[in-house]
């Protein structure tokens, strides 16, 4: 299962088409879970097996699992919040004793560059992210991508950037192997670590799953970590 983040009109799902036609064998059997809060798109055509998936209330995904593929892809909404999407995908999959596989964060460079408030809202979707590809630098500065990079790179983020160009990628089997490079443990076996709230006084630690930080969630259910809302920042209506 591989799960595409990223920004509505970013370019993902042309993007998806190319690493699925170059990156995948003939006797590999792909499917697409495109969210239906996405308009349609030219490249739909070249995506195999397209379905869509809902969003509901509570971390739920209303979708059709197809279990006969080898390879499921999830195009996740890109008018939507990153961190409520990976929550309702870990626990639709759960359901389902399936994993992710992969995660990769479409970035837009020229909608990145011109918003400089969506560096936190990148930076989430960076954060669960093994492999991100650099789309429409046209126009962009190469300074510009070389420091968003390095920003993550300073940090030792493991996830590798590739760079996108008219669509394609480089190394379309590189970016499709399996292999976890991402920050966040939320899609793996949970780590346990001490509860720090525990007070009952006794010397006895309690011990409690780790929680990511993006997923963390204040008494009153709101985000600890809460991002921009991608719609302030993309045409059309916010809806």
């Amino acid at each position: 299962m591989y799960l595409v983040l990223g920004a509505a009109g970013s370019g993902r799902r042309e993007v998806l088409a190319d690493l699925i036609e170059a990156g995948l064998g003939g006797g590999d059997r792909p499917a697409v879970l495109i969210s239906a809060g996405e308009s349609d798109d030219a490249a739909d055509a070249r995506l195999p097996r397209v379905t869509r998936w809902r969003l509901l209330p509570g971390a739920g995904i209303e979708a059709e699992f197809p279990g006969d593929a080898t390879h499921v892809f999830i195009v996740a909404d890109g008018r939507g919040d990153p961190a409520d999407q990976v929550e309702a995908v870990k626990a639709w999959l759960g359901s389902r004793a399936a994993g992710v596989a992969l995660v990769v964060c479409v970035v837009d460079c020229r909608l990145a560059e011109r918003n400089p408030k969506l560096f936190a809202w990148y930076e989430a979707c960076i954060h669960f992210s093994d492999v991100v590809l650099l789309n429409h630098r046209e126009g962009v500065a190469n300074k510009w991508v070389g420091d968003f990079r390095k920003a993550f790179e300073k940090r030792f983020y493991p996830c590798i950037f590739e760079p996108v160009k008219g669509g394609r990628v480089g190394n379309p089997a590189l970016v499709l192997a399996p292999v976890a490079r991402r920050i966040s443990h939320v899609f793996d076996e949970p780590e346990w670590v001490a509860d720090e709230d525990d007070e009952d006084g006794d010397d006895e630690v309690e011990m409690k799953p780790e929680e990511d930080p993006y997923l963390e969630r204040r008494s009153g259910g709101r985000r600890v970590r809460e991002l921009p809302d991608i719609r302030d920042f993309l045409p059309g209506p916010k809806v």
